[in-house]
């Protein structure tokens, strides 16, 4: 309104009510994902799960890799808050049990779900992309390909070597 001015002090009422709409919606999400959260807790389900993943193996790296696929499948079929505000309480106590770093499991967890918004089917980002290039979803997948290898190298990466997730954190003085 006052910059570009694009909106009008009689759309105002308007802009209002979108914005509460979208709040509200986030709210909500919040709300029945703390609530999941704290259920979780009450079931001990964390801790179930993190028995369940140091049973599977000792080795942290294929727990690490039952974790990506894991998140990438999911990444794939719900969008990327859910997820976060889900799974991050199952999954970061099985992380620190194997003495992987929260910022670097932090890491693994948002490059395996910005995997998932750019891979079919549901794919957010894909239709944004769609949209915008006035392409078909088909045609963005096909251009996309040769991405989806560089990607998956990456995410090993970083999943393997912690130094490139850490590397900043440790020159900020942070850790």
């Amino acid at each position: 309104m006052f910059i570009y001015r694009d909106f009008k002090w009689k759309q105002l009422h308007i802009l209002l009510f979108r914005t509460i709409k979208t709040v509200t919606i986030v709210m909500v999400l919040i709300a029945f994902a703390a609530g999941f959260g704290a259920m979780m807790t009450f079931m001990q389900l964390p801790t179930i799960i993190t028995d369940a993943f140091t049973r599977l193996s000792g080795n942290k790296y294929i727990i690490l890799m039952c974790i990506n696929v894991l998140l990438l499948v999911i990444g794939t079929l719900m969008d990327m808050a859910p997820i976060i505000l889900i799974l991050t309480p199952v999954l970061l106590p099985v992380a620190t049990a194997l003495g992987i770093d929260p910022v670097h499991f932090g890491m693994i967890m948002m490059t395996n779900l910005g995997i998932g918004l750019i891979t079919p089917p549901v794919g957010t980002v894909l239709f944004v992309a769609s949209a915008v290039s006035k392409q078909k979803i088909e045609q963005v997948v096909s251009a996309m390909l040769p991405f989806y290898g560089v990607l998956f190298v990456v995410l090993m990466l970083i999943t393997d070597v912690p130094a490139i997730s850490l590397w900043l954190p440790h020159l900020m003085g942070v850790m």
